[in-house]
């Protein structure tokens, strides 16, 4: 399946937009493949803001956000991975979300999916055990 990080990264631009505030990524520097303002970079880390008046052509596809803006008045195309995006919040009141790296999202997948028959038939037993909820009449 497809990671649900860039859809959640659109949704939550929206709906920071719709309601008038101002959308900010936290970014990951560390990776590869990527170009932003070095200047502003802190322990590998990046706040942008990405704003409809801060930015010039937005692009949040599935793989990469790239848009256009100014840095101490030098015009910067910006690019990295959705990846790289380790939270969108709104800067006036720090609502959003922040992603669990990928690694970890993957084996908190790979815990919760039973794998083995044995690992499914313990999970259908749990499953049979009578309910807490007693009928009171």
């Amino acid at each position: 399946m497809n990671s649900n990080r860039p859809y959640l990264i659109r949704a939550l631009y929206d709906w920071i937009c719709d309601n008038h505030m101002t959308p900010h990524i936290l970014v990951d520097t560390s990776g590869d493949d990527l170009n932003v303002p070095f200047d502003y970079v802190e322990d590998d880390r990046i706040v942008l803001n990405i704003s409809p008046g801060a930015v010039r052509d937005l692009d949040l596809s599935n793989d990469y956000i790239n848009f256009k803006a100014r840095f101490s008045g030098q015009s910067m195309n910006v690019y990295f991975p959705v990846d790289a995006v380790l939270a969108i919040y709104a800067r006036e009141n720090g609502r959003g979300m922040i992603f669990p790296d990928e690694e970890q999202e993957v084996e908190a997948n790979e815990e919760a999916v039973p794998t083995s028959e044995e690992e499914k038939k313990e999970n259908k037993n749990k499953k049979k055990k009578g309910s807490h909820l007693k009928v009171v009449k």
